[in-house]
């Protein structure tokens, strides 16, 4: 059987659609029980030029960046530049790190989201490539295109450039603090609630929608999905399976161009809260986030498809009541992301004639997609990972907000539209049963 993995990274992935193979912009990729003593001989091997700025914060640097820096300096003038212990993904981070980069012919992260993010953001920027050692199998941008930026308080997903190696070793994953790695199983998690919240998108709105990232993952997922319990315990390849599910999504999204396949509800709930965070709460890792949020849109997903076809009615959020929500700044911003989505009367009527025509469908669609929420919290439950807002420290009414608002801070169409556009009240939705 073809490894997935190799096949694109060559460019011979049978394209599910039928027309040319696959293939992505990354050259390299290894995932291997060590890496020790290999780190030269696979950046050489991508040709990034003689200047390499390694960029590291105090743990990553720790943990491996010492190690990467030695071995690249047998081959290259390494410059260090250390972050300082966790930096933020945002503008002015990105404006610093380009000024220490600039003379270097390439980066090279050594770390996991907010490292991996900032480097490919300045990479893209400036036209270098970029290589990342992850120190953590926390999330799945290693092979993503875009990066998570903060800009003026407003959390999006930016252009950058892919990886040209992506190299995980599963030694130094596996000695990751625990909730890191509960982190990139949470931040996998969210494969179903995102498919189909992109499907309803598409059923609904006729949006563009394609299978290959969720075909990517099928086989991988499974396998990890049934024995999340083993990766806190060492298991080597319980960790590999999670490490080519990270890599796979982000795979997946590349062949997309978009977010999609991995960031639909429940992503917004978890940006609300990284925009808007509870006052006196504990500090939550994205994927910690995104393991509850899941479960939350997974069980509304199941709520709504489990009843008639759910109508709406006009929008009632105005201009106003989001500005006055959070903030003159970002609450127009938000508005301006929020507004394509706004239903006037004759969009919900359009609507809601649509839905009661085709719900048998679109339902009998969904159900092949949507798990069922006890499924997903045993996959955390197993793990030992957060599966409540309580027990990420959020308070019952901070945690009923996010998702009320989760909606409006972005344009992407999810089932949070679809359960608070419905005709009836919306605290008819009982969000108290579903947090």
């Amino acid at each position: 059987m073809t490894d997935a993995i190799a096949a694109l990274v060559a460019g011979v992935y049978p394209n599910p659609r039928g027309g040319p193979p696959l293939g992505v912009a990354t050259r390299a990729v290894a995932i291997a029980d060590s890496l020790a003593g290999a780190e030269a001989e696979l950046v050489a091997g991508l040709g990034l030029g003689r200047r390499l700025a390694v960029v590291c914060d105090p743990t990553t640097r720790a943990v491996l960046g010492d190690r990467v820096i030695r071995a690249l300096g047998s081959i290259a003038e390494v410059t260090p530049v250390d972050l300082p212990e966790h930096p933020h993904a945002d503008l002015a981070t990105t404006a610093r790190l380009a000024q220490a980069t600039m003379g270097a012919d390439a980066l090279v992260a050594v770390g996991s989201g907010t490292i991996n993010d900032l480097c490919k953001y300045v990479a893209g920027e400036g036209g270098r490539p970029y290589a990342v050692f992850a120190t953590a199998p926390s999330m799945n941008g290693y092979t993503s295109l875009s990066a998570a930026i903060t800009v003026d308080g407003l959390k999006k997903s930016l252009p950058a450039v892919a990886a040209a190696g992506v190299f995980l070793d599963l030694a130094v994953l596996a000695a990751a603090p625990p909730r890191m790695i509960r982190s990139g199983l949470g931040d996998s998690l969210c494969r179903p609630t995102a498919q189909a919240d992109w499907l309803l998108a598409h059923l609904l709105l006729d949006q563009p929608y394609d299978e290959t990232p969720f075909t990517l993952l099928a086989a991988d997922e499974a396998a990890l999905f049934a024995a999340s319990d083993a990766l806190l315990g060492g298991d080597i390849e319980a960790m590999r399976r999670l490490a080519r599910t990270l890599v796979l999504s982000g795979f997946g999204m590349t062949l997309i161009g978009s977010s999609r396949p991995a960031s639909q509800g429940e992503h917004l709930i978890s940006h609300y809260a990284d925009m808007r965070p509870p006052r006196g709460a504990p500090e939550t890792f994205h994927g910690e986030q995104i393991g509850v949020t899941t479960l939350t849109m997974t069980a509304l997903q199941t709520r709504l498809l489990d009843g008639p076809p759910p109508i709406p009615g006009p929008t009632r959020v105005s201009r106003d009541a989001v500005i006055a929500h959070f903030g003159p700044a970002l609450g127009a911003a938000c508005w301006d992301a929020f507004a394509p989505k706004y239903l006037d009367g004759a969009r919900a009527r359009a609507l809601g004639e649509r839905l009661e025509r085709d719900w048998e469908m679109i339902r009998a669609r969904l159900a092949t997609v949507v798990r069922p929420p006890s499924d997903l919290r045993a996959v955390l439950k197993r793990a030992g990972a957060p599966t409540t807002a309580a027990e990420l420290g959020w308070s019952a009414d901070y945690y009923r907000a996010a998702v009320a608002h989760a909606r409006l801070i972005r344009d992407r169409y999810t089932f949070l539209d679809l359960a608070f556009d419905r005709a009836d009240d919306a605290r008819a939705l009982a969000l108290d049963d579903l947090l």
